[in-house]
């Protein structure tokens, strides 16, 4: 049993001996054969190969063991309601957002652009990689709906998997991860919504999707300020807005008004990064402005002026092909190479984000006043 703790399960990211996945009844015999019965949350898990090997292993790993059974079954619905309840309490039919309870320890950020183009879902992505790499628990909603890219920047192909009303987010470089787009039928389809049903959807990632403890939480939103922006600032008012920005002026004009919408919302500009800062020129290592110069100083500056609050630019990442292929191929740049040009510095601006904020607000504290 002790050698079976170590085992996680792949989706929940928890001992399998804790959730109750272990069968009563372990046999051994005289010659070191072991048979090991394991309870799978649903008939047909994707991971089923995953859970027998990695009980295998570590069971083999036991002095006198010579050979490992994994004999697998289903939970019935009685054990999934207590799976469900034991992974997030008897809250009864409300359903509510965990990152939203005044308690919560997540740091939320909400990545927004004023317009398509210019890098924010492979910002997101490698900005999780990075702070997952550095011992955070992160987690990533493909908010961008219409637009959903995550997946494929991950690398995540399989789709989620459900208990009971849980739906547990597949895991790709220890982020968990959910997109609209691990729901639909094969193809590239498009998704013909309007403004409900993208709120909707945004609740029911919230909700519905088991998170467990996460350290931050990344909403890769779409561009602009519509829908999908204004549901985060009503279901999760403490996200912070990270603004993605070009340098050219017509970006930073839009980016300006992404960011802008704090004011109305009394969010928190967590800041500003500016992609394709510059091309590195491939012969003498001269920095050359493709799309400009100074647009993420000027967001940040006039977004500080707007805001009555100082919103810095968090890091200028420059111009990286390898960037545009590792999201093409599943792989982020931060992990295949993290001391290129621009996965160094998106490391570095997601280990300044990583860090717990010293503020206590919206924090509960635990104290009552005491009259003399």
């Amino acid at each position: 049993m002790a050698a079976l703790a170590t085992v996680n399960d792949p989706e929940i990211r928890q001992p399998i001996t804790k959730l109750g996945m272990v069968k009563e009844g372990i046999d051994i015999s005289p010659d070191g054969v072991v048979r090991v019965g394991v309870y799978l949350t649903v008939a047909g898990c994707p991971l089923k190969d995953r859970i027998t090997r990695d009980v295998t292993e570590a069971v083999s790993r036991l002095d006198g063991v010579t050979r490992v059974h994994v004999d697998l079954d289903v939970m019935s619905e009685q054990q999934r309601k207590e799976l469900q309840t034991r992974l997030r309490g008897d809250r009864g039919p409300e359903k509510e957002i965990p990152f939203a309870k005044p308690g919560s320890l997540t740091r939320v950020f909400a990545v927004a652009s004023g317009k398509g183009g210019v890098g924010k879902s492979s910002v997101t992505v490698n900005l999780a990689a990075a702070m997952a790499s550095q011992g955070l628990k992160v987690g990533v909603i493909d908010a961008d709906i219409y637009g959903h890219s995550v997946p494929r920047m991950l690398g995540v192909s399989e789709r989620p998997t459900k208990v009971e009303d849980m739906i547990m987010p597949p895991v790709a470089y220890d982020i968990k991860v959910i997109s609209v787009g691990m729901f639909k039928p094969e193809g590239n389809m498009p998704v013909v919504w309007r403004g409900p049903m993208l709120d909707r959807a945004l609740y029911q990632f919230l909700t519905d999707v088991y998170w467990g403890d996460l350290d931050v939480l990344l909403m890769d939103l779409p561009p602009g300020t519509g829908d999908i922006a204004i549901s985060v600032a009503q279901r999760l008012p403490t996200a912070e807005i990270l603004v993605v920005t070009t340098p050219q002026q017509a970006a930073a004009e839009v980016a300006e008004r992404a960011g802008s919408i704090a004011a109305q919302t009394h969010q928190q500009v967590a800041g500003v990064i500016e992609n394709m800062a510059w091309l590195p020129c491939p012969h003498c290592d001269e920095r050359i402005s493709v799309f400009g110069e100074g647009g993420g100083q000027a967001v940040a500056d006039a977004l500080t002026r707007t805001l009555g609050a100082r919103v810095p630019l968090l890091g200028q990442v420059p111009i990286d092909t390898r960037l545009r292929a590792g999201g093409d191929e599943g792989k982020p740049l931060v992990l295949t190479d993290p001391d290129a040009p621009a996965a160094a510095e998106l490391r570095r601006i997601a280990s300044g984000l990583g860090k717990k904020p010293t503020s206590l607000k919206g924090l509960k504290l635990d104290i009552s006043p005491v009259r003399h």
